[in-house]
């Protein structure tokens, strides 16, 4: 189980407090950083998501001591990173809330081309860079079913893997 994940934010404290929002909870300042803050969703599991300044790094310091910031002098427009969140909301609000702040949010089906998904998530972009999938609860359970069923043997499938690949790889003009 993941516990928490830290992102990148334009607007840390914006951000923090939209996913707060979406999870039920509460947005804090993330004492270790300055101009970081945390949502955090007052589940059982401790869940949170550090939004931290764009520019910041985490960083092996050259002691032995333990991570410390540092800064990225030409941050990504996006970045090769996801995690999916379950909320307590159904899709058309998490849907709505994107809209709101003029962050892309659409549902999609997770699976092989041309076949029923395997289960569906709200692609939710935090300001249009980093994608986090949302899902409500009946949407995560369908994640679940599909978890605990899955057949890792498909995954390994070159067919499967064609098809799987066929709705992801950008189209070049």
């Amino acid at each position: 189980m993941i516990h928490h994940v830290s992102i990148p934010a334009r607007e840390p404290r914006h951000v923090a407090a939209v996913l707060a929002e979406l999870m039920g909870g509460t947005c804090y300042p993330f004492g270790p950083l300055e101009g970081a803050f945390m949502a955090t969703s007052g589940d059982a599991h401790g869940t949170m998501i550090e939004v931290y300044p764009e520019r910041a790094t985490l960083d092996i310091p050259a002691s032995d001591d333990q991570v410390v910031f540092g800064e990225n002098t030409a941050p990504p427009k996006s970045w090769p990173f996801h995690v999916l969140l379950s909320v307590p909301r159904e899709r058309d609000e998490i849907e709505r809330i994107g809209a709101r702040e003029g962050w892309r949010a659409r549902t999609f089906g997770r699976g092989l081309q041309g076949q029923k998904p395997f289960f569906h998530v709200v692609e939710f972009w935090v300001e249009n860079r980093v994608m986090i999938e949302v899902v409500s609860p009946s949407m995560a359970q369908e994640y679940q079913d599909f978890m605990k069923s899955m057949q890792l043997p498909v995954m390994n499938d070159p067919e499967s893997l064609r098809l799987m690949r066929a709705t992801h790889t950008m189209k070049t003009a």
